[in-house]
C-alpha cells in the first residue's frame, strides 16, 4: 500500500511537470519597442502577458534594444530562438525602427538593411577581413517566417509601432516602406499580419497629440509603460482580427 501511494504521488508530480513543460511558448522578437528595460521606457512585449492565460501558454520575450532584422540574426539571437522553438509554438515579430541606415562597415551602417523585399544583396568586408552579405528587410522577415514554420511553429508579422510624429493632425504611417513590406511578406508567406502601425496610429489620433505626447518620455520612438500597454492592446486587437489564428485560443476571456 505504501509503495502504491508513493507511485501515485510520483505519477501526479510527473504529470504536473509534463503539463507545465508541454505548454506552448509565444516567442517575441524585435527591438526596443518590444522589450526595453530602461525605465521609464517600456516595450509592448513586456505588457502583453496581461492578456494571455499563463496557465495555458508561456511567453518568451527575446526582443533586444537597438537590433534590426539583420543584427538580430548576425549576433546569434535568432539562432537562440529558432533552436528552442518547437512544433505548436508561436512567434510574433516586429522590426523596422533600426533598419534605415545604409548598410556598410561604419558604426551607423552596422544594422542597416537594403530596402524592400527582393533578393538584392550588398557584399561587405569588415576591417578584420570578415565578409558579410547584407539582404533586404523582406529577406530577413522571410527567413524568420520560413524557419519558424519549418519547426512547426506559427509566425505572425507586425508592422512597427508608430512614432510620435504628426503632420496636419495625423500620425505619420509606415505605409510606404517597412509597414508595406511587412504586409507583403506576410501575404506571400501565408502568415498572419497585424497592422500595428495603423491600429495604434488611429488610437493616437482619437486621443489627440497633446495626450499622446505623455506616452513618450524622452523622444518620439520609445513609449513609457502606459504607451506600451496601448500597443500591447493593439497587438491583441490585431490578433483577434485573424480569425484563423490559433494563438487567440490562449487569450484571456473578456466580457
Amino acid at each position: 500500500m505504501k509503495h502504491l501511494k508513493r507511485f501515485l504521488v510520483l505519477a501526479v508530480i510527473g504529470l504536473a511537470f509534463t503539463t507545465v513543460q508541454d505548454k506552448p511558448i509565444l516567442y517575441l522578437i524585435g527591438d526596443s519597442t518590444v522589450r526595453n528595460t530602461g525605465r521609464p521606457q517600456c516595450g509592448w512585449g513586456e505588457m502583453i502577458g496581461m492578456y494571455f492565460d499563463s496557465t495555458k501558454i508561456n511567453i518568451s520575450n527575446q526582443a533586444m534594444a537597438g537590433r534590426s532584422t539583420r543584427t538580430f540574426i548576425k549576433e546569434g539571437r535568432w539562432e537562440k530562438v529558432i533552436s528552442s522553438i518547437k512544433s505548436g509554438d508561436y512567434l510574433i515579430m516586429q522590426f523596422g525602427h533600426n533598419e534605415g541606415s545604409k548598410p556598410d562597415t561604419s558604426k551607423a551602417g552596422y544594422r542597416g538593411v537594403l530596402k524592400g523585399t527582393g533578393e538584392e544583396t550588398v557584399d561587405l568586408i569588415w576591417p578584420d577581413g570578415k565578409p558579410e552579405t547584407v539582404h533586404t528587410y523582406g529577406f530577413y522577415l522571410r527567413k524568420f517566417v520560413r524557419e519558424a514554420k519549418a519547426k512547426g511553429a506559427m509566425p505572425v508579422i507586425c508592422s512597427m509601432i508608430p512614432r510620435n510624429d504628426w503632420k496636419d493632425g495625423k500620425v505619420l504611417r509606415a505605409d510606404d516602406n517597412y509597414g508595406k513590406w511587412a504586409a507583403q511578406i506576410a501575404k506571400e508567406e501565408g502568415v498572419g499580419f497585424i497592422n500595428l502601425n495603423n491600429i495604434t496610429a488611429l488610437k493616437y489620433e482619437a486621443m489627440g497629440q497633446d495626450k499622446v505626447k505623455a506616452f513618450f518620455p524622452n523622444e518620439h520612438t520609445h513609449t513609457n509603460v502606459e504607451g506600451a500597454t496601448i500597443n500591447a492592446e493593439s497587438v491583441v486587437y490585431g490578433l483577434k482580427l485573424l480569425t484563423d489564428c490559433k494563438l487567440n485560443n490562449y487569450l484571456k476571456l473578456t466580457k
